[in-house]
């Protein structure tokens, strides 16, 4: 529980495994929450210069670190995905419904308001099913390399599923249109598996946050922005035009960089804990491939002891079998899904579900002594 005392390592804290969902907070954060309690107190008015000066920066500089981007100032922060899903939209062409290339298993930021905009006949939507998983990465490339999309659409690693795409690239690449978005959800890989978007930087956006495996809680999520992609979103906020102060324009200006995406003021105190543990990670010499490798490991011990302690789910009823397709949770297909959820909850164990998909996250708060307690848990 290193790291973690403040939350899940308190007395008479739940046994949590939905790390994929509602990470824990380290305990660095609480004094980076004070910090930024301390910053607005000191510097009344004068807190965005220090904020854009250093806060989003030093932001900026740590998710283009993670995914190897070649310039930092193509992110954008945001206090969710779903803001930054309406500014994509609103760059879509207008005057007759956008042709929309996606999923059958998009997280609801997305999948909720494309259906709406369905329904109004404001979109016309093309959604490709993930299952079978070893054949989606052709089938999905295929329907991309037909062309004749505005937006293409798919997560890195989907949410009911724990299914993780093994190349981004590819899929990118097949997209024939030049004029055409295409937008990975990263929020389940970003932080979760090693990722490297040099090679598609140019070409995609990338969403994500640092609600789940980046463990800095609620409000610090961000969009990568490739250049020349969306220069002029309908859909603006105040802050889009912080980089287009003082410059001549015709009409309503914005700056070249990621800060075009931006909306208006949102709480920063997620980005000074996003930035506390991002050091706080570096300090203990813990990356995403190490602590891959450590989840890896608990998956395993817990799947093992699950069979030995007789629980009534088992490997046998993975979604996704074979770990290296895989993000960082385990997916069970069974119909007792919530009653299971709620049964563990009663008893301070907290794991979640999506239908009959029954979810399980390690942490790198978990020891093995955790992961055992847990799988009994189960067999109780």
């Amino acid at each position: 529980m290193k790291g973690f005392a403040l939350s899940v390592g308190r007395p008479g804290a739940p046994l949590h495994a939905a790390a994929h969902s509602h990470h824990p907070w380290p305990d660095v954060t609480r004094e980076a929450q004070e910090l930024a309690w301390r910053d607005a107190a000191r510097l009344l008015d004068r807190k965005w210069d220090h904020i854009f000066a250093a806060v989003i920066p030093a932001a900026q500089s740590h998710v283009a670190r993670q995914l190897a981007l070649p310039d930092a100032s193509t992110i954008a922060f945001g206090p969710n995905t779903h803001g930054f899903v309406l500014r994509i939209l609103s760059c879509l062409p207008a005057g007759r419904p956008a042709r929309i290339l996606t999923t059958d298993s998009e997280f609801m930021s997305f999948s909720r308001q494309i259906a709406r905009l369905e329904e109004e006949k404001l979109v016309s939507v093309t959604r490709v099913a993930t299952q079978p998983f070893d054949t989606f990465e052709e089938r999905f490339k295929e329907k991309a390399a037909a062309g004749g999309h505005d937006l293409v659409f798919f997560s890195q690693v989907f949410f009911n599923s724990g299914y993780a795409v093994q190349n981004l690239a590819a899929i990118v690449r097949a997209v024939p249109d030049a004029d055409t978005f295409v937008v990975i959800d990263g929020y389940h890989g970003f932080m979760a598996l090693p990722t490297d978007l040099s090679a598609i930087a140019s070409r995609s956006f990338y969403l994500a946050g640092g609600y789940k495996y980046a463990m800095a809680g609620e409000g610090a999520c961000f969009l990568h922005c490739p250049p020349g992609y969306g220069m002029r979103p309908l859909d603006t906020g105040w802050y889009a035009g912080f980089g287009a102060l003082g410059k001549h324009s015709d009409g309503v200006a914005y700056a070249p960089d990621g800060s075009r995406f931006l909306g208006a003021t949102f709480d920063v105190s997620a980005l000074y804990r996003f930035n506390a543990v991002q050091d706080w990670l570096a300090g203990e010499s813990m990356d995403v491939p190490s602590m891959l490798t450590r989840i890896r490991e608990l998956e395993i011990l817990f799947l093992q002891e699950l069979g030995r302690a007789g629980a009534s789910i088992d490997s046998s009823m993975l979604v996704v079998t074979d770990e290296k397709m895989r993000g960082r949770f385990l997916t069970f297909g069974t119909a007792r899904a919530a009653e299971i959820t709620d049964t563990l909850a009663a008893r301070n164990v907290i794991v979640d579900h999506r239908g009959d998909r029954l979810r399980v996250g390690c942490g790198i708060y978990h020891g093995e002594d955790s992961v055992i307690e847990l799988a009994r848990s189960f067999a109780r």
